[in-house]
């Protein structure tokens, strides 16, 4: 009997030690998932030379035709600057890329897209910054004679393109919508 106890014993032993295999391992930190209503969008007009539509979730300051485009909800303001053309597109186009290419020094990737709308009479590039750049999207356009746009995003938050990787193809969406929709005046 005292051997049938010493058997179990030493098999209960046995078996609990390899039944605890795995180490308790503490939980990853969570990421927020962030999530944005559909985009709703309206004409906005101006006594600028210029017209778009815009989200109507954003909060719009005009000062002079340079538009801040801001999202309190994202924490991040979309910036939209007009220059008038004075036989200088070549300065302001230089000035435009120069101002993407500034952020070469943190961004992964910089990935231009050409605009062209000949019926509206826009042309200009779209540029998606891919990694921790200060903005993850800008663009220029411009009827090559009159008027000339650039515009960017920024976040009011250190850029870690991971945590505001929602926002930030959001805001993104936002920007080419303006970009699609913009009309010059005549």
């Amino acid at each position: 009997m005292i051997q049938n106890i010493a058997r179990l014993s030493c098999l209960g032993l046995f078996l609990s030690l390899i039944s605890c295999g795995d180490e308790t391992l503490p939980k990853p930190k969570g990421q927020l998932s962030l999530e944005y209503p559909k985009a709703k969008y309206s004409k906005l007009n101006s006594d600028c030379s210029f017209t778009f539509e815009k989200n109507n979730l954003a909060l719009i300051k005009d000062k002079s035709c340079a538009f801040e485009i801001n999202y309190p909800k994202m924490k991040a303001t979309i910036y939209l600057t007009h220059k008038s053309v004075n036989n200088d597109i070549d300065k302001l186009l230089r000035d435009a890329q120069k101002l993407t290419y500034d952020h070469v020094v943190k961004a992964d990737d910089i990935l231009e897209q050409p605009f062209i709308n000949d019926k509206k009479k826009v042309y200009g590039m779209f540029y998606e910054v891919g990694g921790n750049a200060a903005t993850n999207a800008q663009f220029y356009a411009t009827d090559s004679t009159k008027n000339f746009i650039v515009g960017s995003v920024y976040f009011y938050a250190k850029p870690n393109f991971d945590s505001i990787l929602p926002a930030a193809q959001y805001l993104k969406e936002d920007m080419r919508r303006i970009m699609e929709t913009l009309e010059w005046k005549q």
